[in-house]
């Protein structure tokens, strides 16, 4: 292998809210401040393996997203729920099947699958036939599958009335990495898909109590919990100003931005 081809890549696409930051007619000092890395475009993830280039969810912010981090192939999406920050930049996945004639898998709960295809049923018609359209192939995960080399597993969490699942990533020689952007709660029956992770990404709002999603003291209890090696918070809103000296993060927490790579080299088996 390559330098290039001898390691996991992730990209943060984006990791805001579904409101994004700045938030439209808001004039706080987040929203209002001249700094790119408080910019943030709805939450996605890119992951580039060996074999692989592979979107997590695909916002209505996508468009941007790929042509800033020159994203020019996507091989499968993986989505963690419907809700339209997470998945309204589907038509923009035609970018990615002008030059293939296979279908593109699409793979997430039954309910996450059923909803897009409600929504983009155009998509799944047996008229879809031009070349060049989004020719999705609905993938339904009913436990861990393979990606080649790399093991994916579903990690189902509790965000309000809708079902909503993150990911765990497994690759030989790479530190495990497990993708949580939208999450209350994490049921007991999910802990143990989360243990040993090496790599934390998870959902981290605001510093006050919201209903659907961590707040930051939720979201580093959590973390301390699983005892991950390194922790990367997304999903953020404007009101949280990670400027500020209040906001204090244990050593292994970081806040993550659009843009934010994370190189994992594959180590050789001894």
């Amino acid at each position: 292998m390559t330098k290039l081809e001898s390691e996991i890549c992730i990209t943060f696409l984006g990791t805001g809210t579904s409101t994004g930051v700045p938030v439209i007619g808001c004039r706080c000092e987040v929203c209002t401040a001249d700094d790119p890395l408080l910019q943030r475009t709805r939450s996605s993830l890119h992951l580039k393996t060996p074999e692989f280039s592979i979107l997590v969810d695909s916002g209505p912010d996508l468009r941007e997203q790929a042509l800033r981090e020159n994203i020019r192939k996507v091989d499968m999406v993986l989505y963690t729920h419907a809700h339209l920050d997470h998945i309204t930049g589907f038509d923009e996945l035609r970018a990615f099947c002008w030059h293939r004639d296979e279908p593109l898998p699409l793979y997430g709960s039954a309910k996450c699958l059923a909803e897009i295809k409600r929504i983009f049923n155009w998509a799944f018609l047996p008229s879809n036939t031009y070349r060049g359209y989004v020719k999705p192939k609905a993938m339904e995960t009913r436990g861990s599958f393979s990606l080649g080399q790399l093991t994916v597993t579903p990690v189902p969490v509790i965000h309000g009335n809708i079902d909503t699942q993150g990911y765990r990533f497994d690759h030989p020689g790479t530190p495990s990495i497990v993708y949580l952007p939208d999450v209350k709660t994490i049921p007991e029956q999910s802990w143990y898909l989360v243990e040993g992770v090496g790599i934390l990404i998870m959902d981290s709002l605001h510093q006050r109590e919201h209903p659907t999603h961590m707040s930051l003291t939720e979201a580093i209890d959590t973390a301390l919990r699983l005892d991950a090696e390194s922790v990367y918070l997304t999903h953020l809103s404007h009101e949280l100003d990670v400027r500020e000296p209040s906001v204090n993060i244990p050593k292994r927490c970081h806040f993550a931005h659009d843009g934010l790579k994370i190189s994992l080299p594959i180590s050789s088996s001894p």
